[in-house]
């Protein structure tokens, strides 16, 4: 198996926020570093602030595509190693089968170590589904990689990580990597999500993630499906 990981975002900036720190600390052992965000991210102001013009969701499309760009690229991941499936946001689960039929063939190319997707416990439908979708292709593509989901907000955001937290003492898998040495370079990647983090709209009041927090942390948690 060769020294690769894959990451699976299933919207842009997924990758980043759950797991930038981790793809800058693998590609510092040597790692290569392939990342496939599955739905292309139109719908963030739309369902969340209900603009859908200035930008309209096909602009903000292209708008985040080329963030991802800019974000992998200060972690150390080059462009040629992204993949976009562009699978329209917020509705991934009614192309589920679709979508393992084109990672199948993408995990037994690269045959990675380790892949690293959203976790099973997420409160986005997206999330949720990108989970079973990549559970369903690494089963079918019988490999040996190692997983790693991780969360980007929990269906119990106040008590689901402690119960978590709680399980894993008795013997859930769960694992904090240490990432403050490159906690710097996952700052700079985040900021290259101007539409999540700035007023980039006239009719917008306020940026859609307004406290950074929880992401620049000196640890990123995975829960390990073994």
């Amino acid at each position: 198996m060769s020294k690769k990981i894959v990451v699976f975002a299933a919207h842009p900036d997924d990758e980043t926020l759950g797991c930038g720190g981790t793809i800058a600390r693998r590609k510092s052992e040597g790692y290569e570093v392939i990342i496939v965000v599955l739905t292309d991210g139109r719908h963030a102001f739309s369902k969340v602030l209900g603009i859908c013009s200035d930008p309209t969701p096909e602009e903000l499309k292209e708008i985040r595509r080329e963030e991802v760009k800019r974000a992998a690229r200060v972690l150390g991941v080059p462009e040629r190693n992204l993949t976009f499936l562009d699978f329209e946001d917020s509705i991934l689960e009614n192309f589920s089968k679709e979508a393992e039929e084109k990672i199948i063939p993408l995990l037994k190319k690269n045959s990675p170590s380790e892949i690293y997707y959203p976790y099973k416990k997420d409160a986005n439908p997206d999330h949720t589904a990108a989970n079973q979708i990549v559970t369903n292709a690494a089963n079918r593509s019988g490999l040996n990689s190692r997983r790693y989901q991780y969360s980007i907000m929990h269906k119990w955001s106040r008590i689901g990580p402690k119960i978590d937290a709680l399980l894993s003492l008795l013997g859930q898998s769960r694992i904090c990597v240490d990432i403050s040495n490159f906690l710097p370079l996952k700052k700079r990647a985040i900021e290259e999500f101007k539409s999540e983090i700035e007023i980039i709209s006239n009719r917008q009041p306020e940026p859609i993630l307004k406290d950074l927090d929880p992401w620049l942390k000196d640890t990123e948690i995975f829960y390990l499906d073994e």
